[in-house]
């Protein structure tokens, strides 16, 4: 660093309501250890920043960025949507869109409908038991 450039920031200093330089830093040629004070001075004047953020950079508040990435429960909006709506679609449309959208595994298939079996009824009436009866044991 120059010993003009020096001066020069020593008067930039002194214009900024310092007051008159000490006679030591005036002339400005006592060496390298009088340049090295000159800095530390002028260092010790700047108001100290953070030296944590960047340039421009807003410290944010860790509570609201929770809040904004907190999730948001929306079933209550959806519920309402869903309901206000009249259509209603057919059942073998709905049943053959849930089975395309099912897995291939077992766990995801539905579980089997057992089918009911009807009682079964005899094929014979009360007269055929009666003329079975006559002919096998031979009463009228």
């Amino acid at each position: 660093m120059s010993a003009s450039l020096l001066r020069r920031g020593l008067e930039l200093l002194e214009a900024s309501g310092q007051g008159k330089a000490p006679p030591g830093l005036q002339r400005g040629r006592e060496g390298p250890r009088a340049v090295g004070a000159a800095r530390r001075r002028k260092r010790a004047l700047e108001p100290a920043r953070n030296k944590a953020t960047v340039k421009g950079r807003v410290v944010k508040s860790a509570i609201e960025e929770y809040h904004k990435k907190k999730p948001v429960n929306h079933l209550r909006e959806n519920l309402q949507y869903m309901l206000k709506g009249r259509f209603v679609a057919n059942k073998a449309i709905t049943e053959q869109i849930l089975a395309q959208n099912r897995g291939r595994k077992s766990k995801d298939q539905p579980p089997k409908k057992a089918v009911k079996k009807k009682p079964e009824g005899t094929v014979f009436t009360e007269e055929d038991f009666r003329k079975f009866e006559r002919e096998y044991f031979g009463r009228p």
